[in-house]
């Protein structure tokens, strides 16, 4: 699906697509049509997708993707259906391809769009506080509340009954029903994402958006950043204590409780029913299972399976962790 939050500048016959991101290709692809850049999972035979770990072999045997960018030793791992576009460094190649489709989603300035909320439509809808900005393409529900000094850049969809506190900065993002949004925090901005340069770092554009589901609460000064080619989601009845960050394409589960100054990398996810305790971090591109619970301080940088206790850095099983600082 063309991604509708962003200026999109296809399709593209993959030949001049190539050409026009200085990617190097020896195949001749003829006049074969591509219309969007997107991730193994969810691409279709008109997307060009992406590979560059083994860790997702599983995923890239079973892409629906027209086109592959991925290096030699990976390209067996792809059905025959998929095309490959052979390349020495997967990300830097995507990231060109990205830019060519979505060009305004490498950067992320402040909306211009914006008015204030008594100048718009929502004004009889909304109970609003002062210096309320509402931008271009704006959806709230009923029953809401948006706090003083807020603003909600163009592209956010907010549901019924929702609280959004004051200083909050919302874009590129869909919120879901009963949801409440504390004091001062940034939801949908880009992710942390760039290629290092000594000359100049590349950034990476970010397509996705964050998606919030029904019965959540995220507390006061928390960071939800949007995804780079998927959205990072919000599971539904979870609840993010203070100030909390959540990076690119991370998914979390149904009925999560975080704790304070919990930290994610990207693209990891998490089961339902997770607690963690606060000050502890995730590393990126994991998977925590259902019913776990991490303690306060923990590092986590291996998948940990379903119903776990863990502790510690590494994090790794409560008792055991119990039994080495006895």
């Amino acid at each position: 699906m063309i991604n509708p939050f962003y200026k999109y500048s296809g399709p593209f016959e993959v030949q001049k697509l190539l050409k026009n991101a200085e990617i190097e290709n020896k195949e001749n692809f003829k006049k074969d049509k591509i219309y969007n850049v997107t991730d193994l999972v969810t691409a279709t035979n008109k997307d060009l997708t992406f590979f560059h770990s083994k860790k997702y072999s599983l995923l890239a045997s079973k892409t629906k993707a027209s086109f592959c960018v991925t290096v030699d030793s990976l390209s067996q791992f792809l059905p025959k259906s998929c095309k490959k576009i052979i390349v020495d460094n997967v990300l830097l190649s995507i990231a060109k391809i990205t830019k060519e489709f979505y060009p305004n989603s490498i950067v992320d300035d402040f909306d211009h769009t914006v008015k204030d909320i008594s100048k718009t439509s929502l004004k009889k809808k909304v109970k609003y506080g002062k210096n309320v900005l509402i931008g271009k393409n704006v959806k709230i529900g009923k029953n809401c509340l948006v706090g003083h000094n807020t603003i909600i850049e163009k592209n956010v969809n907010i549901g019924s009954n929702c609280s959004i506190g004051s200083n909050v900065i919302i874009r590129n993002s869909i919120i879901k029903d009963n949801v409440n949004i504390l004091d001062g925090c940034v939801i949908g901005k880009k992710g942390f994402g760039f290629f290092p340069n000594n000359e100049k770092n590349i950034r990476y554009p970010h397509i996705g958006i964050v998606i919030i589901n029904e019965n959540c609460e995220i507390g006061c000064g928390s960071t939800i950043d949007r995804g780079s080619l998927s959205n990072t989601i919000i599971g539904k009845n979870t609840y993010l204590d203070n100030q909390v960050h959540i990076a690119h394409n991370n998914k979390i589960g149904d009925n999560c409780i975080i704790a304070g100054q919990v930290g994610f990398a990207g693209s990891s996810t998490l089961g339902d029913n997770v607690m963690i305790g606060g000050q502890a971090g995730v590393s990126g591109h994991l998977k925590v299972g259902n019913n776990v619970q991490i303690g306060g301080g923990s590092g986590v940088i291996n998948d940990i399976p379903d119903n776990t206790k863990v502790m510690g850095y590494p994090a790794k099983n409560l008792r055991e962790f119990i039994k080495n600082n006895r």
